[in-house]
């Protein structure tokens, strides 16, 4: 077996006949995703974090501040964004390893990409420092306090914060359009396997 039927096998699995209530219950999902995530892809950068999954990544990035303090005053800085994308990360890789479910790791990776745009708005701020953080202030009102600031001001970058928000934006629409596609293309493969079994 080479590589390209491995890689296959493992992120397009074979399917088989499921129950009809199976099967529409994932449409209804899927179109509910589908939906949702191009209302967040025609939603301006800077207005993502008014997103309701903001407050699912919220409590996931505070956490990773945490959790990576222990490998340093960086690292725990950077350990918030860190987990923010890790968290939808693991989700996708236990539905594909765990479960062998290729739909719902597909609804991981939707996660992970609208994760990459809710960390754009944050990391765009890292100059102006305008955007209110969850201590109550501003960047520009406590300085070093915004994760941004800090992370580019330390790395000598703080002038790319704008490119390095676009650049995390358009990683977030990417992979949230290749999560949508791979999702869709495996209900079709569901279908197809449905009628299969009734012929």
């Amino acid at each position: 077996m080479n590589i390209k039927q491995i890689l296959k096998e493992f992120f397009i699995p074979e399917q088989h006949k499921t129950e009809p209530v199976y099967f529409y219950g994932r449409v209804l999902v899927y179109v509910f995703f589908l939906i949702w995530g191009f209302r967040l892809m025609k939603t301006p950068m800077n207005d993502q974090m008014m997103s309701f999954m903001h407050n699912i990544n919220l409590p996931m990035h505070e956490a990773g501040h945490i959790i990576f303090s222990f490998l340093g005053d960086f690292m725990g800085v950077l350990g918030g964004t860190l987990m923010q994308l890790i968290m939808p990360a693991i989700v996708t890789g236990a539905f594909l390893l765990k479960n062998r479910d290729a739909f719902g790791a597909s609804i991981g990776l939707w996660w992970l990409g609208q994760s990459f745009m809710d960390s754009a708005p944050y990391i765009n701020d890292a100059r102006a420092g305008e955007l209110m953080l969850l201590g109550g202030v501003t960047g520009k009102e406590a300085p070093g306090y915004h994760d941004w600031e800090n992370i580019l001001g330390r790395l000598g970058w703080l002038q790319y914060d704008h490119l390095l928000a676009t650049a995390s934006f358009a990683a977030g629409i990417i992979l949230m359009l290749a999560a949508l596609a791979w999702g869709g293309y495996m209900l079709y493969l569901q279908f197809q396997a449905n009628q299969d079994a009734y012929e």
